[in-house]
């Protein structure tokens, strides 16, 4: 496995292929798994692999490597191997696979439409917190949508939050009208009106 040199003299291993990379990220050495997730990162192919392997990961420092190496190439595979993982029942894994995707916010912006609509409220939730590394005037128009014909009280309420700190004028009526559907949660309508207040006493974002 050319992929940890031992000799601190040696010249560095030579890029290493996919097999090696998969093989590296099977091996029981944590130092092993470690070069071969950073070795990934060069790899396309090989991240659908370095997502099958996370969720049985213990290492911090291999994981961690893992994700890094998704992040860097930021490409639509590596960002779906990503996403599949905020589908894990790890709720760890689910919060690192959230920061990683931050790291590469810009090429999975195209993707938020459909997370926004997933089926599970708790995907729904975690783009909210996406949509929260976006500049405001792209996030307001993604959320608005969300919160037009959001069911469930605690998306609103993820979407309402990031609204308060970035939204633009045009989530005002949106806000609203969100109230006026949950009158009976006064948690929600409270957040709202701080949200309409903080977006009210912004500048309006300048016109291009």
């Amino acid at each position: 496995m050319p992929l940890v040199r031992k000799s601190a003299g040696a010249q560095p291993a030579t890029t290493a292929t996919a097999a090696a990379v998969l093989e590296g990220l099977a091996s029981s050495s944590e130092d092993i798994r470690w070069a071969a997730a950073r070795a990934a990162a060069d790899l396309p192919e090989c991240a659908p692999a370095l997502a099958a392997a996370l969720p049985a990961e213990s290492a911090p420092r291999v994981r961690t490597a893992m994700l890094t190496s998704l992040a860097r190439r930021g490409d639509a595979r590596s960002a779906a191997a990503i996403l599949s993982l905020l589908r894990s029942d790890d709720a760890s894994l689910r919060v690192a696979a959230l920061d990683a995707l931050r790291l590469m916010i810009h090429g999975t912006a195209e993707l938020l439409p459909a997370l926004l609509g997933d089926r599970d409220p708790d995907i729904r939730i975690l783009s909210c917190e996406l949509a929260r590394a976006l500049p405001g005037e792209t996030a307001t128009p993604l959320l608005c949508q969300l919160l037009r014909h959001e069911p469930e009280v605690n998306v609103c309420a993820a979407a309402v939050e990031v609204l308060a700190e970035a939204g633009q004028r045009e989530a005002l009526p949106v806000l609203a009208q969100c109230a006026a559907r949950f009158p009976d949660e006064p948690f929600l309508c409270f957040a709202i009106q701080v949200a309409a207040e903080r977006i009210s006493s912004r500048p309006p974002h300048p016109r291009v």
